[in-house]
């Protein structure tokens, strides 16, 4: 994989369809973690413990394990019904093992035909675990892209690594196998192309700092505070897109965003977003699809001094 630098003022102004300024994007994280591994080292279930002691692999974590369930159990439904209620579509991605472990999920998502994308086989393995073990990486690349095409009936057009661990080599295995765009890259508000061996992909970001982990686990923000957030990081997007359009990813965990005090947040933004006129409820896809066919109008070349 590789890329060019091309600072902001560089570019060509890119011109979304409708003269939209802002493509915003709302993730649910549909993810499964194992309640054990084979492994006396502690166990990363794929984000921050809500109790700071993990445990080894080896040994049950219930309140760990437990607080993250409560997002399959309880908080994704109170999602899927707020986004219902406020008529808007969120863009999931799930991990492989979902599809038959909490299987429900997934089917909520594909009901509503929401975007649905593969995020790794299981919550806990990262693929930087396999950095210099490439064929292991392309194993798991693999198996997750076959779950996916298994139980949805199309082939997954993009990805998103368990807590964005991906490798030198995970955009240019995607590309390999049809992906149109990857997630993983977090370094800009617009999309532009990676370079791989197959065949240019799309980095549509993921966003770790647009976050209901990082606002509230980390940061500790009360409900309040993560929507002002929210609304700030939009209105200044907003405003900059009317010169060049902007992507907003919201990245969001039903265990996190999905308890009852802190609904209110999302409701109260995406009511804001609603009453912007230039707002593209986008999927990854469409982006994606888009900037591979407009890419050429907005990076008018490479810099002097080949930077990268």
């Amino acid at each position: 994989m590789d890329y060019d630098y091309i600072p902001l003022p560089a570019r060509q102004p890119l011109k979304w369809p409708n003269g939209a300024r802002v493509a915003l994007i709302l993730t649910f994280n549909l993810e499964t973690w194992d309640l054990t591994k084979d492994t006396d080292k502690p166990y990363y279930a794929g984000g921050p413990a809500i109790l700071p002691d993990v445990l080894p692999g080896n040994t049950p974590d219930f309140p760990n394990f437990t607080w993250r369930e409560y997002g399959q159990r309880v908080g994704i439904w109170r999602l899927y019904d707020l986004f219902d209620e406020l008529g808007v579509k969120a863009s999931c991605t799930t991990n492989a093992v979902t599809f038959e472990r909490r299987k429900a999920m997934t089917d909520a998502c594909l009901e509503r035909g929401w975007e649905l994308l593969t995020h790794n086989w299981e919550q806990g393995e990262l693929l930087t675990s396999f950095a210099h073990q490439p064929e292991k990486e392309r194993d798991i690349i693999l198996r997750s892209l076959d779950q996916f095409e298994k139980y949805t009936g199309r082939k997954s057009k993009g990805w998103l690594s368990s807590s964005l661990r991906g490798t030198m080599q995970t955009a240019d295995i995607l590309a390999e196998y049809g992906c149109k765009f990857y997630c993983d890259i977090m370094n800009d508000d617009q999309p532009y192309l990676l370079k791989t061996p197959n065949g240019p992909i799309v980095s549509v970001p993921y966003s770790n700092e647009i976050n209901d982990f990082t606002f509230i686990t980390r940061k500790n923000f009360t409900t309040d505070q993560f929507r002002d957030a929210l609304i700030e990081e939009l209105d200044v997007l907003y405003a900059e897109g009317a010169k060049t359009g902007r992507i907003m990813n919201v990245g969001l965990h039903p265990h996190v965003s999905g308890r009852a005090h802190r609904v209110r947040a999302l409701r109260e933004f995406i009511e804001h977003a609603k009453s912007l006129p230039g707002v593209w409820w986008a999927t990854r896809e469409e982006i994606a699809e888009w900037y591979l066919a407009n890419h050429e109008s907005h990076i008018p070349g490479q810099l002097e001094g080949g930077a990268k």
